[in-house]
């Protein structure tokens, strides 16, 4: 059975349906899921059209996400309690940059939330003063408005690297390397279009196809890739008339 989501994002007096489709989809791509949203201006938010399509496949986490009428509802079971505000308070919780903060409040395991005002007004004072800290995302000095989705995606990066990250998949390819015989083919093919048109004196070659060599050595070439070069080789040479 998977354990249940140690963090929870709540976003408060939300406006817009698109920003909290887009909030699910930045969640959920960061492994995420515990969504709550507290008196949404509009009771239905999570159904409407716009937040499904923002979600854009991350539906099942707008499924599973609740609608609260108060604060407090949405804070139970949370040991650890994060405001997002750019604005530092005179009076409440210290303010950190994210990743400054997460590197030591990753290792206790604590059950965090995020909290997030609303698209216009941001987080109530009384709101910011219920939290342990308060995040202030790094930004240029004379404009620091963020998007509540772009925000949402930002902690959520900053907080999966704090708790270790995921592993970024290799590229795979399914292709076929060319072997040595054809490579020396290819560079038969080029000897014989390069003469053709001149480029090449065959009385004097110099260097030149050994270090056609070496570069299609350094270049790994597939068949694939040899089959194009071959093909190119022919084009090249075809008489014009």
């Amino acid at each position: 059975m998977q354990a249940p989501d140690p963090t929870r994002f709540i976003l408060i007096g939300t406006s817009h349906p698109g920003n909290v489709g887009a909030a699910a989809r930045a969640m959920k791509v960061m492994g995420f899921s515990d969504l709550v949203l507290v008196a949404p201006r509009d009771p239905q938010v999570l159904q409407r059209d716009e937040a499904v399509a923002m979600a854009s496949g991350a539906t099942d986490v707008l499924a599973a996400a609740r609608v609260v009428a108060t604060l407090p509802e949405a804070l139970e079971g949370v040991a650890y309690l994060c405001a997002t505000a750019m604005t530092p308070r005179d009076f409440g919780p210290p303010t950190q940059a994210p990743r400054a903060l997460f590197a030591s409040l990753a290792p206790s395991q604590e059950r965090v939330a995020f909290l997030f005002g609303s698209e216009r007004f941001g987080m109530a004072n009384e709101d910011v003063y219920r939290c342990h800290a308060c995040l202030s995302i790094p930004t240029r000095a004379d404009y620091g408005s963020l998007n509540l989705s772009q925000a949402v995606q930002l902690i959520a990066y900053d907080w999966r690297e704090a708790l270790g990250g995921f592993d970024v998949e290799p590229r795979t390819t399914e292709a076929t390397l060319a072997d040595a015989a054809s490579v020396q083919g290819l560079l038969a093919h080029w000897q014989e279009t390069m003469v053709e048109i001149g480029f090449l004196d065959p009385a004097a070659p110099k260097k030149l196809l050994p270090r056609l060599n070496q570069l299609i050595n350094r270049a790994r070439l597939s068949r694939e890739e040899v089959d194009i070069l071959r093909g190119l080789a022919r084009f090249v040479g075809k008489p014009r008339g």
